[in-house]
């Protein structure tokens, strides 16, 4: 059963990890070149709306996504908790837009028919909340990816027609291709899903509208106004406080730089996360998604799923093998995020502020934008080693160990907030403080979910070795010198006279041969994984 699962998620994972190059790539070329038409202000404001919209879609949704995903249910009870998405985050919606446009509203064209729009555009989002929750109940990553491509396009289509049309007629449209752009891809997403999943939903028995529960669709026989499965309301509520906390720490370095930085160092560190959380999103994420689902269901009453021999040894006091797997998957997981980890914090700082000229121009380069992207390569091993064991804990945490963890976040906050004080305010180091303190509280839940994970598998009579997570002596050894070497640039002087380009290859030629180096020592681990991705069929 494990090799099922484990397949089913590597495929999830290949799926969403395809999407999210794919839709990235898309975004970065219409972001190059809208970039040549915007200013750092106009930039900064556009981060502002992208915030509302994350605020509204996060507290509506993430509880209910992640107790969803915790508990086997019937397809029909996780369709009817779905709406409460929709119910609680319309409110939401209104209530937040009142208070951005009360607060200090940005002086730029349109700011507040783009906000109008962008509400629209949240609620048409959490309307496709049932049909999303159907399609991750039965694993249909391809119409996922469908769906979820098809907007992106029409997004990117969206957002740079309606900016060339302004651009044409020499109307300043302020963020308006922005909020156009939001609500094509709200609306192609929830279009597509109910088209792709009515078929699925007729076939298979179940509506994607609210529909009375039956005994047999549920765990127990208790459902709240017969339409919502008790434990996931339980599971849900739980859930509210640790990701209310989740969510002050992971858009922390947002709140905090609306408050407190200019427009323009808020347009520039706004360039620098998007670029430095490309790896982050387009691989970390997904890969998350496809083990919390992968773990869920590996750790979730493991006895109940084998049988004979396999059984026999658990009751004796044996490891379970389907635990077992989890603990092989996540270490090799993170053995992997250790050596792209490498890649980054020796070969990303140096190459950042090079990159971000070829790519964003001299204009943006002069900005803080550099030091920030440089800043952020730094944090992206804290990003992905978090993102992984935040959710392991997620997937098989009870209760009252959720309960413990939201309580660690809290503490967690109180030095998040002191670093950034220290780091912003006394060093006046600006986005670059802000990347700063949260690899302080990055580094803080590794420690406690590294914790969790520890006592876990040892109450479960499992094994799993944070030695075995790390590189070899000789993959690490040379990562002391790439920085010095890619600093002094060999070659230069035969590759000076093509400017920038010279030193990116001068600087890429070093790079390149220590990657060679990492991949030569780490050759039979890679090839673990190639097998753990493709595990051998059963013969007849």
């Amino acid at each position: 059963m494990s090799n099922s699962i484990l397949s089913a998620s590597a495929t999830g994972a290949s799926f969403l990890i395809l999407l999210q190059v794919a839709s990235r790539a898309l975004t970065f070329a219409v972001n190059q070149a809208l970039l040549r038409f915007l200013s750092p202000e106009l930039l900064g404001v556009s981060a502002q709306l992208e915030l509302f919209s994350i605020s509204v879609l996060y507290f509506a949704r993430e509880s209910l996504r992640v107790a969803l995903q915790r508990q086997a249910h019937g397809t029909q009870a996780i369709v009817n908790l779905s709406y409460l998405a929709v119910f609680f985050g319309t409110p939401l919606a209104y209530v937040l837009a009142l208070f951005w446009l009360r607060s200090d509203t940005p002086a730029v064209p349109y700011f507040t028919e783009a906000l109008l729009i962008y509400c629209l555009a949240t609620f048409l989002e959490l309307l496709s909340e049932p049909a999303f929750s159907a399609v991750q109940q039965k694993l249909l990553y391809k119409t996922r990816a469908s769906a979820e491509s098809s907007a992106t396009l029409l997004r990117c289509f969206g957002t740079c027609v309606s900016a060339a049309l302004a651009s044409r007629t020499g109307v300043n449209v302020g963020v308006l291709p922005f909020a156009i752009g939001q609500l094509a891809y709200a609306l192609t997403l929830a279009v597509v899903y109910a088209y792709k999943t009515w078929p699925v939903a007729k076939s298979d028995g179940f509506s994607l509208f609210p529909e009375r529960l039956q005994p047999t669709s549920m765990k127990d026989n208790s459902a709240v106004l017969g339409y919502f499965s008790t434990p996931l309301l339980r599971l849900t509520a739980s859930l509210t406080l640790q990701s209310t906390l989740k969510y002050i720490l992971t858009q922390g370095d947002s709140l905090l730089i609306t408050s407190l930085a200019s427009l323009a160092d808020q347009g520039a560190y706004a360039l620098a996360s998007n670029y430095g959380g490309l790896i982050a999103r387009m691989l970390f994420q997904p890969i998350e998604e496809s083990s919390r689902n992968m773990f869920a269901k590996l750790c979730a009453e493991p006895a109940e799923s084998l049988v004979g021999k396999e059984k026999e040894k658990v009751k004796d006091g044996g490891p379970n093998p389907n635990l077992s797997q989890a603990s092989k998957v996540l270490t090799t997981i993170l053995h992997l995020y250790c050596i792209i980890s490498l890649f980054a914090i020796t070969l990303g700082p140096t190459l950042a502020p090079i990159l971000l000229q070829l790519v964003a121009g001299k204009k943006w380069s002069a900005t803080s934008a550099s030091m920030v992207l440089s800043t952020y390569c730094y944090y992206i091993p804290f990003l992905a080693i978090n993102g992984v064991t935040e959710a392991f804990v997620a997937a098989v945490a009870t209760n009252k160990e959720l309960y413990a963890q939201s309580v660690a976040m809290g503490i967690f906050f109180i030095f998040f907030a002191s670093s950034a004080w220290f780091f912003i305010g006394q060093l006046e180091l600006g986005g670059s403080g802000v990347v700063l303190a949260n690899t302080v509280n990055m580094a803080l839940r590794i420690v406690w979910n590294t914790w969790f994970i520890k006592n876990f598998f040892n109450r479960h009579n499992s094994k799993f070795r944070l030695a075995e997570t790390l590189p070899s002596i000789t993959t690490l050894a040379p990562a002391v010198v790439i920085p010095t070497l890619m600093q002094m640039r060999p070659g230069i002087g035969i590759l000076g006279r093509f400017g920038i380009m010279g030193e990116f290859a001068s600087m890429g030629a070093v790079g390149g041969m220590y990657v060679l180096h990492v991949l030569y020592f780490e050759r039979q681990f890679l090839k673990e994984c190639y097998r753990m991705l493709r595990p051998s069929r059963p013969t007849s």
